[in-house]
């Protein structure tokens, strides 16, 4: 009886995501986190899997809310503005009937930011709400000078002008975030984007998945600006800290591909030599295109190094129906899924060959791992600015002008470059420096866990 009692007086949060694992797996990472530090968390998302089927996850209690989409809609490779849109038209309410008629009185809301109406909903119940920023504060400094317009920024008649923002290398247009522009075509991201930066006073305060460490000058620009922006992380998998993880962002285990493949991964693994391995995978969003596949093959075949590559195709489509595939099989080990964290951990991974979406690349920091970025989109260009001007821990692999792909000849140049160029230790010098770093700020009293703590201590006494 007692510990019912001593749970019911626990101080509760609500966290609330969109159902997108690149969202839901820091979210239920921090929300561990929280619970860790003594706090009640639940985990509210539209995910269908968790419709009549609630279940817990490590220390997070997981709830549903409809998004007004029908269950068999495919919401992560359909019409990304449409599911948008109508989460945003029937989210509010029904995340509000949820808190309504919960059995805990929730004393603060904590939502990713492309739910920024999830502020209305904590005012209408007279709570304060925390915003998880799950990109860089950079792009959150950048997004913030864009839609508050503080800073000017490329047009259509002035695209090569250059940004300069407090905290920041100056920025060219292929360096920024690509919501921000004239060629964006994702109007509801804007439009969501725009939507939290010009309410950032409906958030008490933003924390991000960083590190002051590893963003010190523009985390100081930002919070001297008048913002509360605390750095928490890196909220990566336990795995890399050298500890079990049991968190997974696909909540039913609905991923056909998991299974056997952690095995066969780090098996394999075993029998490489030691920082000999080119990982690549390119994210859980995007599907690999027959071109990319090609250039990758072109580029692999040039540098002979052993590979192990995560092949990204709809789930009708096959690695075996590529015949150019067969012509390196035995040269590394094709996959449709990996363990990213236990890869990246393993010593026989000499670089990572990545589109730079924030989660991998703060996973290859921690686990000091060299980068080849290959940005395709959002916030993805920045972030490779961040790992070849900024930290100094890889290079980018340049696209073709012409074709708008990047070439198998110029990849491996990159792989060469990461491996045994002149630049090879310097890159490995200064990823370890950021992985010793990275350990030390969610350590007992590191930068990230003091910003844990003063969170919670705050809430707790609200």
């Amino acid at each position: 009886m007692s510990s019912i009692s001593e749970e019911n007086q626990q101080t509760s949060v609500l966290l609330v995501t969109v159902a997108a694992q690149g969202h839901i797996n820091p979210m239920l990472r921090l929300g561990n986190l929280l619970a860790s530090k003594g706090l009640h968390v639940t985990l509210a998302t539209h995910d269908p899997d968790l419709k009549d089927h609630s279940s817990t996850v490590g220390g997070v209690h997981l709830e549903y809310f409809s998004d007004g989409i029908p269950p068999e809609h495919d919401r992560q490779s359909g019409d990304i503005d449409f599911a948008m849109n109508t989460l945003g038209k029937f989210g509010p309410g029904n995340l509000s009937a949820l808190i309504r008629t919960h059995s805990r009185k929730f004393a603060c809301i904590i939502n990713t930011p492309f739910m920024p109406w999830a502020a209305d909903v904590a005012a209408e119940f007279a709570l304060p709400c925390a915003m998880v920023w799950i990109q860089p504060c950079t792009v959150y400094h950048i997004y913030n000078c864009f839609y508050n317009r503080l800073n000017e920024f490329p047009t259509e008649n002035n695209l090569d002008m250059i940004v300069n923002l407090p905290g920041l290398p100056s920025l060219c247009a292929e360096e920024l975030p690509s919501f921000v522009l004239p060629s964006n075509s994702f109007r509801s991201f804007d439009g969501i984007l725009q939507e939290v930066f010009h309410n950032l006073h409906k958030v008490k305060w933003v924390l991000g998945n960083t590190f002051l460490e590893l963003e010190k000058d523009v985390i100081r620009s930002v919070n001297d600006a008048g913002h509360s922006f605390l750095p928490v992380g890196p909220i990566v998998p336990a795995t890399l800290f050298g500890k079990e993880d049991n968190i997974d962002g696909d909540l039913k285990g609905t991923n056909k591909f998991k299974s056997g493949n952690e095995n066969d991964c780090l098996e394999w693994l075993d029998k490489q030599p030691p920082a000999s391995v080119v990982y690549i995978s390119f994210g859980s969003l995007l599907f690999s295109s027959d071109k990319q596949i090609e250039s990758i093959v072109t580029g692999l075949k040039i540098s002979k190094r052993p590979f192990l590559w995560v092949v990204k195709l709809p789930e009708n489509q096959e690695t075996q129906q590529f015949e150019i595939l067969e012509e390196i099989k035995e040269q590394g080990l094709i996959v449709r899924w990996s363990p990213q964290t236990a890869v990246l951990s393993h010593p026989s991974v000499g670089c990572f060959l990545s589109h730079c979406g924030w989660n991998s690349l703060i996973e290859s920091v921690t686990a000091g791992v060299p980068v080849i970025a290959c940005p395709q989109w959002t916030d993805q260009p920045t972030n490779a600015k961040l790992v070849t001007d900024v930290w100094g821990i890889g290079v980018k692999l340049n696209k073709n002008l012409e074709s708008g792909n990047f070439d198998g000849e110029e990849m491996a140049k990159c792989v060469e470059e990461i491996m045994t160029g002149p630049r090879s230790e310097e890159f490995r010098k200064n990823a370890a420096e950021l992985k010793r770093a990275a350990y030390e700020a969610v350590a007992d009293g590191g930068s990230s866990d003091k910003n844990i703590q003063l969170f919670v201590d705050v809430v707790s006494s609200s």
